[in-house]
């Protein structure tokens, strides 16, 4: 199989960085789609515009997600890929693998499809990159033979990610593994047969340190933190002090709410709890003196998204505090009562977010029958003639 000439692309594989431009030229070596996967890119180097283009839905039978329909407007020079239709692959939680798992995946889409893959796609599904439409059901139907479903796509509810918890982190306030699991496994008809307006994605991220970003990414953010006071061991904080550590330029002046005081005098790091925020800043500065309480839960997020209709969203606080343990009724409860206020009021391809700014969030709350806490306050209001009811 000759190589294909491609000057423009193969600026890509200068630099200190792994370049995928080199990886896919090694697939090409011995995978027809591959090679004219390099040559569509080139072509779109050249002329400044993509040659991808959804054509349609395709799918497997029985559900209406999981897979991406991709097409090329220059089927004739690039035949290979006239189809390039992705799989998305629900992943375990926290993406833990053994070897013979990935082995199996690998093994399946070598023969079904261009052997391309993507670990991880920004929703967490492992991605698998170009096949075609007749190759899509046996590829999946060996995928499920082998252990493995599709993941969420469309207008759907998509793959719930997690961080690694409590498996590998000291930090983690609840268990993300197994939340999201089974979040996962409640919420099959939501993921595989899209009925929304638009995407929804959650995300868990075991502490406030926010491992999966899901501020950021989920429409429903779960993050672990605690709801009593930081644990403070006085003596291995003085250890820090002597041991030549700015506690004040480091800890106690970088904190966000001055909730910590470095008494000099009695050598003691004083904390005001009603005005700790939980950021977990001085923690990762001081991670053998300062600990996270023990009461611990999760706080709930909602609204957090990419910018496409509108910008992008930060999620801010809907439930302050929440217990999360199995079979965790409380938070289903509430994703089902946002996704029915949602489905009856939102346009196409609107967020929740945008549902919200543009129903009001008292509308919102009476809706998800929570009260309005200070804690929810998206942002500080800059006008102070606002009346209230």
């Amino acid at each position: 199989m000759a190589d294909r000439d491609t000057p423009l692309i193969n600026n890509l594989e200068d630099g200190p960085w792994p370049s995928y431009v080199k990886e896919i030229k090694r697939a090409a070596k011995k995978n027809a789609a591959a090679k004219d996967l390099l040559g569509v890119q080139e072509l779109s180097f050249k002329d400044k515009i993509t040659h991808w283009k959804h054509g349609g839905i395709v799918g497997v039978t029985g559900y209406g997600s999981g897979v991406i329909g991709r097409y090329v407007d220059v089927p004739e020079e690039f035949p290979a890929v006239e189809m390039f239709h992705t799989m998305r692959i629900n992943m375990p939680s926290g993406w833990f693998y053994t070897t013979d798992a990935l082995r199996k995946i690998c093994d399946i889409w070598e023969k079904y499809g261009s052997g391309l893959t993507n670990f991880h796609g920004s929703t967490g599904d492992i991605i698998l990159l170009g096949t075609d439409t007749k190759s899509l059901q046996p590829c999946f139907d060996e995928l499920t033979e082998a252990g493995f479903d599709l993941g969420g796509s469309g207008s759907a509810l998509r793959t719930p990610s997690a961080c690694v918890g409590p498996a590998r982190c000291e930090w983690a306030c609840i268990d993300t593994l197994d939340i999201c699991n089974n979040l996962t496994q409640e919420f099959q008809d939501e993921m595989h047969r899209p009925r929304w307006p638009y995407k929804f994605k959650i995300k868990v991220s075991g502490c406030p340190n926010d491992g999966v970003a899901a501020i950021a990414r989920a429409d429903f953010t779960i993050i672990g933190t605690w709801r009593d006071s930081l644990r403070i061991d006085q003596d291995e904080v003085r250890r820090y002090v002597k041991n030549g550590f700015d506690i004040k330029g480091i800890v106690t002046d970088k904190c966000p709410t001055k909730a910590l005081a470095w008494d000099e005098k009695a050598q003691k790091l004083n904390l005001r709890a009603d005005d700790c925020v939980r950021c977990m800043h001085c923690i990762n500065k001081m991670c053998k003196a300062i600990r996270p309480g023990l009461d611990r839960g999760a706080t709930i997020l909602i609204g957090g998204k990419a910018p496409i209709i509108k910008g992008a969203y930060l999620s801010w606080v809907l439930v302050p505090f929440m217990k999360m343990e199995p079979p965790y009724d409380e938070a289903k409860e509430l994703l089902h009562k946002i996704w029915e206020w949602w489905d009856e009021n939102g346009r196409t391809r609107e967020r929740v977010a945008e549902l919200i700014e543009r129903m009001g969030l008292k509308t919102f709350l009476r809706a998800v029958d929570l009260k309005p806490l200070p804690q929810m306050v998206y942002r500080p209001r800059a006008n102070p003639y606002v009346f209230f009811d």
